[in-house]
């Protein structure tokens, strides 16, 4: 199952400070949370500050999460084969748009895209490990770690997930219900596993 420490990886410049010495002059573009972002077949996203939603829906209209990407991730049409293929800023949002032929184009820009994506490649094998576990309450620990790994922040005890997830969040994430997630966050908080600050964001300990 997912490692609750991951191994030692190479440090990685952030690809946002690449972009703005490439592309000076270029203004990034903003979105507020929940909002839709536009995708285009040959426009590829880079994450610069925040974090979207991935996600699809099924033929009965339940919505799936495919990831979530986070500061220096790129993301887009031309880095998917799903359909319907939607991205939601799941916080405030900062990105800055580049067309496939602009990476095409940029052997550096193409290398530094490149590591950044081992990162949602890592991120979709966990999720897809995750999807494994029949007991529901091993997947909601399993999202938990990997959302620790992911947007998880240093706090006074514990660690904070930077953005506010909602229940229903939480729930398409793994493939249950908001009621349920309610019952195992309630169950996990219980057991001194989590809790919620005063801004309803979770702490893990």
């Amino acid at each position: 199952m997912l490692q609750t420490s991951t191994p030692k990886l190479p440090p990685q410049r952030d690809l946002r400070q690449f972009l703005e010495e490439v592309y000076q002059g270029r203004h990034l573009q903003a979105f507020r949370a929940g909002q839709s972002i536009p995708l285009n077949p040959q426009d590829i996203w880079i994450v610069c500050r925040g974090v979207v939603q991935l996600s699809t829906l099924y033929q009965n209209g339940d919505e799936a999460l495919l990831g979530l990407a986070c500061s220096s991730m790129p993301f887009g049409m031309p880095l998917s084969l799903i359909y319907p293929y939607q991205a939601i800023a799941l916080s405030d949002v900062d990105l800055m748009c580049l067309t496939v032929t602009e990476v095409q184009q940029s052997p550096d820009l193409s290398q530094e895209i490149f590591q950044h994506l081992t990162r949602r490649l890592r991120q979709a094998e966990a999720m897809l490990a995750m999807a494994g576990c029949r007991r529901v309450e091993d997947r909601l620990r399993q999202l938990l770690i990997l959302l620790q790994m992911e947007i998880g922040q240093p706090a006074a005890e514990g660690t904070r997930l930077s953005v506010r997830l909602t229940h229903q969040h939480l729930a398409s994430a793994i493939g249950t219900t908001r009621v349920t997630v309610t019952r195992l966050l309630g169950k996990l908080k219980d057991e001194g596993w989590l809790k919620l600050d005063r801004d309803r964001h979770i702490v893990l300990f």
